[in-house]
């Protein structure tokens, strides 16, 4: 008689002890990021537009929990340039280089410094195929078109070859590993396209959208040359792909980026790769 009873309570006390998880989308997860996000805020090691600012720290914090990434160091390389929120390129960097997928970025040179062709790409080696991944070439042409030596405080005017690294570094990253920045700019590719006046005010050019279109073309024109993923091979992978996922190691999204830099992938693969992560729902 007594059975269900002991059922229900042993269950209630299990629900009890399960570890609440910061989120913005259950009651319990929503109290612990706040009073999280009220310590960071409380500390003067944070940067300023995080200090005293709750609301800020609850967005940084929900941006770490998504990237796998410590939270001081995010608030420290998430900058708001004029109201927009861009990563530092040393962070997108120090991102590409730790996540396991690639070699460390490299950077390749062309051309006499001052000449109209001199800049630089990125480069790195996917782990798994072996293959070289090549970024866009970022040269002074590209520089004067765009009008990023032009703006006032330009970093192209005093540190050119870091400016380069930086650029093309962004764009590999936008290439191959988009998930990592999370649909951010950087925060130099936004002072690049944002100008102030004398009197305080400013205004921002659409070059992000228009880097990205070019991105677009460079990885669409790519993808013409990547073979299709065939159900042969699909059914070989399915155990390894699913452990990354089942495991946490990687998200439906990336394992579908991942892939799709040396395969393309069928509308049914990409559904089955999600249904993955549902299995024990």
């Amino acid at each position: 008689m007594n059975a269900p009873q002991t059922t229900s309570n042993a269950l209630a006390t299990r629900q009890e002890n399960m570890p609440v998880r910061a989120g913005f989308f259950d009651a319990a997860g929503f109290d612990l990021m706040q009073r999280v996000a009220k310590a960071f805020s409380s500390s003067t090691l944070v940067p300023a537009q995080y200090q005293n600012q709750v609301a800020n720290c609850m967005i940084a914090l929900n941006l770490a929990q998504r990237l796998k990434a410590d939270e001081l160091m995010v608030m420290q390389n998430l900058y708001i340039v004029h109201g927009n929120p861009g990563w530092s390129s040393k962070f997108l960097i120090a991102s590409v280089n730790t996540c396991g997928r690639f070699s460390a970025l490299r950077y390749e040179w062309r051309g006499e410094k001052n000449a109209a062709d001199f800049g630089c790409r990125a480069w790195a080696i996917e782990r798994e195929s072996g293959e070289r991944l090549d970024g866009a070439w970022v040269d002074w042409s590209m520089v004067r078109a765009e009008g990023w030596d032009k703006k006032n405080g330009s970093k192209w005017k005093t540190m050119p070859e870091q400016m380069f690294i930086y650029r093309a570094a962004a764009f590999w990253q936008r290439a191959y590993a988009p998930e990592i920045s999370m649909g951010l700019s950087t925060a130099e590719e936004m002072q690049d396209v944002i100008d102030i006046s004398a009197d305080g005010s400013y205004t921002i050019t659409q070059e992000p959208q228009r880097a990205d279109v070019r991105q677009a073309s460079v990885v669409e024109q790519s993808a013409q040359d990547i073979p299709m993923c065939t159900p042969e091979h699909f059914e070989a992978k399915t155990a390894e792909w699913r452990d990354l996922i089942q495991s946490g190691r990687k998200t439906p999204a990336q394992l579908v980026a991942m892939i799709q830099t040396r395969q393309t992938l069928t509308e049914d693969q990409k559904l089955t790769i999600d249904s993955w992560a549902h299995e024990n729902d």
